[in-house]
């Protein structure tokens, strides 16, 4: 037994009375910024199942931009509990004197946590009619919650919606990674805020992935409260319809399973209060433009060393998909790609370059997938698919570097490499220069996100609305 299980063991022993012995106890795959394991139990009373959820590295943990902690995470999912909203029960929260880090003990409740096999799967089908209804019950049921007379507001940070944004812009910014459609719809979200809608407890992760669903039960747990804070609650309205969790089913607007209508409906029988529409709008603009930048702030932990893994570069290319979801949401029309180029190397090079990426390709998605399980298994595909990625830019990298390098030059009146040109627009934009109905410019961001997405993950739904023109 090594230091992790006798130190976990010793924990159980202390929450769970009955225990005889901990049999198992794996890391799951899900969870990029928090650690998640099952762990299974001989007790006196049978089999049992628990769950662990601690900082990543069994890190003690400081609390940081826009994170309550874990400790502040299991008071609020034991308040919700008590509120009525479906949450597993903390067994535990870990002291230091447990030698494993931040984090906490809880249930486990089986159910289904993957977004797409919710949204897409037949399991599902009879359920999916019911879960927008029930996801905006649950919602009124958090916003319900007394900020003041349990405590919160000296637990967690409150943001209104101009600080939010500005936040989130100014932590771009200094990624020094000059991206366009970025600060466009930052300069658009700060000219359309929302109304105050009044104060209240935020989830700020609620979103199909982030809850645990069954066929027959529908929504039985609302998991990951590491962002929560005190704002405006359409906020989790607008999250929940963020095309990123729709999981390929884009006419579906909430999680990929429900319609619009349904949430508000859920919404305002619990709440008895009538929905901001258009502010449910303006924060599913945010979402795209909060995960944006979410992506970028996930590589940039790879880059600097906080957390290295295979998942986070590809995390951080999927910023490309958010910025189309902007361009669908704020500036839709007609796109047209550059078309494919060479290979960088002579058809007589042996090997090619795309002849070793598809070998290790083969390798990872074949070989290793097929003789590993849990996380190894997970990042093996998401290393495969990263490569596809290096494929893709192989082929397509250069003419459409050429093609927005030229908008560019035209667009700003200027020369200068793709660097020098990006960061220009960028400051004159942060600067105001620019009308927002500015069709010379929005029909740049367009053909720009779009292209850059076509090497990223053309499979993303956001890629064919783009590329259809829909709004």
């Amino acid at each position: 037994m090594n230091d992790f299980d006798r130190a976990l063991t010793a924990v159980l022993r202390r929450c769970v009375p009955d225990l005889r012995d901990m049999t198992a106890c794996r890391r799951l795959s899900g969870g990029a910024s928090q650690e998640t394991y099952a762990i299974d139990l001989d007790t006196a009373a049978g089999p049992r199942r628990v769950a662990l959820r601690r900082a990543p590295g069994g890190e003690l943990e400081a609390t940081s931009y826009g994170r309550p902690g874990l400790e502040v995470e299991a008071r609020l999912m034991t308040l919700a509990r008590a509120a009525g909203v479906p949450e597993p029960e903390v067994l535990h929260v870990l002291e230091p004197a447990d030698g494993l880090g931040a984090g906490f003990v809880m249930s486990w409740i089986e159910g289904e946590t993957l977004g797409a096999r919710i949204a897409r799967h037949d399991d599902f089908a009879g359920v999916r009619p019911r879960l927008a209804r029930q996801c905006g019950e649950i919602l009124a049921r958090i916003h319900a919650i007394d900020i003041t007379a349990n405590g919160l507001d000296g637990m967690l940070e409150t943001l209104d919606p101009e600080t939010f944004v500005r936040r989130q812009w100014q932590q771009y910014q200094a990624f020094g990674t000059p991206q366009p459609m970025i600060d466009y719809t930052a300069q658009w979200l700060l000219a359309n805020l929302p109304p105050s809608h009044g104060l209240a407890l935020v989830h700020n992760d609620f979103r199909n992935g982030n809850l645990i669903v069954t066929p027959d039960g529908g929504v039985v747990a609302v998991l990951d409260w590491e962002l929560a804070h005190i704002g405006d609650p359409m906020r989790d309205l607008g999250w929940i319809c963020t095309n990123s969790w729709r999981f390929g089913v884009s006419s579906r607007a909430v999680g990929g399973f429900g319609d619009l209508d349904d949430l508000i409906a859920g919404y305002e029988a619990v709440s008895g209060t009538t929905v901001d529409r258009e502010a449910v709008r303006f924060w599913q603009v945010f979402g795209s433009f909060w995960w944006a930048v979410g992506c970028l702030t996930m590589f940039a932990h790879h880059r600097d060393g906080t957390e290295r893994s295979a998942e986070r570069p590809a995390i951080g290319r999927r910023s490309s998909e958010c910025q189309v979801d902007c361009v669908n949401l704020l500036i839709p029309g007609p796109v047209t790609l550059p078309p494919a180029g060479n290979s960088l190397l002579p058809e007589s090079d042996m090997p090619r370059t795309e002849e070793i990426l598809d070998a290790v390709r083969e390798f990872l998605r074949e070989e290793v997938g097929s003789e590993t399980t849990g996380r190894t298994r997970f990042i093996a595909r998401v290393a495969a698919n990263a490569l596809d990625i290096v494929s893709r830019e192989l082929a397509l990298g250069p003419a459409q570097a050429a093609a927005e390098r030229r908008r560019l030059e035209q667009l700003l009146d200027e020369r200068g490499t793709l660097d020098e040109l990006r960061a220009r627009l960028c400051a004159r934009l942060r600067a105001g220069e620019f009308a927002l109905d500015d069709t010379a410019l929005t029909d740049h961001l367009r053909e720009t996100a779009v292209a850059r997405l076509a090497i990223d993950q053309p499979k993303y739904s956001g890629f064919a609305t783009a590329c259809a023109g829909e709004v």
